[in-house]
């Protein structure tokens, strides 16, 4: 959620065991160019908007050289970057999670981060397509949204995660059965409750590891972020205790003054705000404020392994809107938009060739 960080200390960051951090640098950032948008009809309001919006996040590809911890390597070939549209449903005025359909490739799933408990269908171009009610559910702070098969079943899994404040004494997710976009309400097909060793914690990064059966979790606001797992589907309905899993400290971090302005800045470039892992179970995709970066597991790795390693930089940008990611169905390509009304809808095309 953006715009609602609290105020607190630099020293309020150091109080999880963050060991000192060194100077990464000026932070200062430079892009190259966005990808041509595609021919989309839209208000003129609404294009002077997503024009903003593409200016400011800011899609870099060979030209970036911000300065970065860990060596990430960039990804070659990523100009291949479109705005395809915009959200045109104005009720998605805050998106926060976005997902691909497990039954169509031309099928996207959105939900708010506040406000009614509804899922929104969009094509991949961003036109709408139908709305979802969530029955015996509230919207407290939905942060993300993901999609799995199990069992042969396509599912939706809602976040309802985020914690701003750090006060929820235990958050959830809910799984529902992928719906037809026609349908107006749903029930979920289970829910899982759950807690945070140590207390409370901000989470709007979260997956679903189909492989081990597990939702990962990556926390918004400790440095560096953690990650967590909890069972995806537990045998008990008793709340969780998700599993600290260890510290992802291959993504940029930020210096002691990144930490002490960012309350005066509002600049979190740092914090991760959705992930994603693809169909294959072998990519995942972490967005932050400050870029779009790809780990790639082995068959013998367990997900933590591989965040160690140094990730691909899709895309450095400036963003404070970055909110939701996506893979698409082939796993080659990702959709961003941002938390804003009729927010743009980027594609970016992943082509490895010249890392290989």
């Amino acid at each position: 959620m953006r715009g609602v960080y609290p105020r607190q200390p630099a020293a309020a960051y150091t109080s999880v065991g963050i060991q000192p951090l060194a100077n990464r640098g000026s932070g200062a950032w430079s892009c190259a160019k966005i990808g041509k948008p595609l021919t989309v009809c839209i208000s003129k309001r609404a294009r002077h908007r997503w024009c903003r919006a593409s200016f400011l996040f800011a899609i870099c590809v060979t030209a970036c050289n911000e300065p970065s911890s860990h060596d990430a390597k960039q990804v070659g070939s990523v100009n291949r970057t479109t705005v395809v549209g915009t959200l045109e449903n104005n009720e998605i005025d805050e998106a926060s999670g976005l997902t691909r359909s497990q039954r169509d490739p031309n099928l996207l799933w959105v939900i708010n981060d506040d406000g009614p408990a509804v899922l929104h269908a969009i094509d991949t171009t961003g036109g709408m397509l139908g709305r979802v009610k969530l029955s015996d559910t509230s919207n407290r702070d939905w942060e993300d949204l993901a999609s799995f098969t199990l069992d042969g079943v396509p599912y939706l899994l809602i976040a309802d995660t985020g914690d701003n404040d750090a006060k929820r004494k235990d958050v959830r997710f809910y799984v529902i059965e992928e719906p037809d976009p026609a349908t107006k309400k749903v029930d979920y097909a289970w829910r899982v409750d759950f807690s945070y060793p140590g207390g409370p914690r901000d989470a709007e990064a979260i997956a679903v590891d189909v492989e081990n059966e597990r939702v990962l979790i990556l926390s918004k606001r400790e440095i560096p972020a953690r990650l967590y797992a909890v069972p995806l589907r537990p045998d008990s309905k008793k709340r969780q205790t998700a599993q600290r899993l260890g510290a992802v400290g291959s993504l940029p971090q930020p210096s002691r003054r990144d930490v002490e302005f960012a309350p005066k800045t509002d600049v979190w470039r740092w914090q991760p705000t959705s992930m994603d892992i693809s169909g294959d179970g072998m990519q995942a995709v972490v967005l932050t404020y400050g870029g779009v970066y790809l780990y790639q597991r082995r068959p013998d790795q367990s997900w933590l392994e591989a965040m160690h390693g140094p990730p691909l930089v899709v895309s450095r940008s400036g963003n404070r809107q970055a909110e939701a990611i996506a893979f698409d169905m082939s796993g080659d390509a990702l959709y961003i938009t941002l938390e804003q009304r009729n927010a743009p809808l980027f594609r970016l095309a992943i082509d490895r060739a010249s890392n290989e």
